[in-house]
């Protein structure tokens, strides 16, 4: 672990987490314009995705420390609401969701595509980057697991004996969905990889909180915060599978050619 500077510039101090997350973010631009390049999207329009998401990650951040802080006082209200008190990746993920989305809406009809054409390779960004954030998780000794004796625990500081290193778990879980989504949007031309990241994530996120150990408050029921949204990301996939099915149904290349001013589309003729 190393939860201190490794560089320090004047008053600014380099730690291992934030170099893990910028190194995230990078792959995350990198997958974009590479995947989107290969899927043959509109530059134009795989620019806006670009600056859109620069917006929505800046959005992001701030959304994670307000989720986060929200916890803290429904864990303990006499402590009063006080930002600054860590940060969280599912509040920060619905509000980078919320900001994306808003911005395409509110843009759409000045936009040369369609989020349709590249909503399975949103997925592919945000799995990697999070791959990358959760090892920044470990440098940082935080996000650590339930105490284990021996094998594979690890001793982190200020915390009592060897730990499940539960952030390697899921760096290994996000980089490994990251193989998947990848090989089923490139090969495969996969319209439903969201829903594949928010099934197998929300799933996956809502059981690792049995092995967690760093708290981050109780709902109702005794559920974590991120259990609570683990459920609902697996309901909002299965949900959007049909959606998707839907969109698919009426997006067919006649559809496109007439909302283009193409014409109207060439019946077929009898035979």
């Amino acid at each position: 672990m190393l939860p201190d500077p490794i560089l320090q510039l004047g008053k600014i101090k380099v730690h291992m987490y934030g170099v893990m997350i910028a190194v995230g973010i990078l792959c995350a631009f990198i997958v974009l314009y590479t995947y989107g390049k290969k899927l043959k999207l509109n530059t134009k329009f795989l620019d806006f995705i670009y600056y859109d998401a620069i917006a929505a990650i800046l959005l992001g951040f701030g959304s994670s420390a307000l989720f986060q802080s929200l916890y803290n006082f429904i864990e303990n209200p006499e402590a009063g609401f006080k930002l600054g008190g860590g940060i969280t990746f599912i509040g920060g993920l619905i509000g980078g969701a919320a900001a994306f989305l808003l911005i395409y809406v509110l843009l759409r009809k000045k936009l040369s595509g369609r989020l349709y054409d590249a909503i399975s390779l949103v997925p592919c960004c945000i799995l990697v980057a999070h791959g990358f954030g959760r090892i920044g998780c470990f440098f940082a000794g935080c996000c650590y697991g339930r105490p284990v004796s021996g094998f594979p625990g690890v001793c982190f500081p200020n915390v009592a004996g060897r730990v499940h290193p539960t952030q390697l778990y899921e760096a290994a879980f996000l980089f490994l969905m990251f193989a998947v989504c990848s090989y089923l949007l490139l090969k495969k031309n996969f319209r439903n990889n969201m829903s594949v990241y928010l099934i197998g994530y929300g799933v996956f996120r809502f059981f690792i909180e049995f092995v967690r150990n760093d708290s981050r408050g109780e709902l109702v029921g005794g559920i974590t915060p991120s259990q609570f949204w683990s459920i609902l990301m697996v309901a909002l996939g299965i949900g959007l599978v049909f959606i998707m099915r839907y969109i698919g149904s009426i997006y067919t290349p006649a559809a496109i050619a007439e909302e283009a001013g193409d014409g109207d589309p060439v019946e077929e003729a009898d035979e």
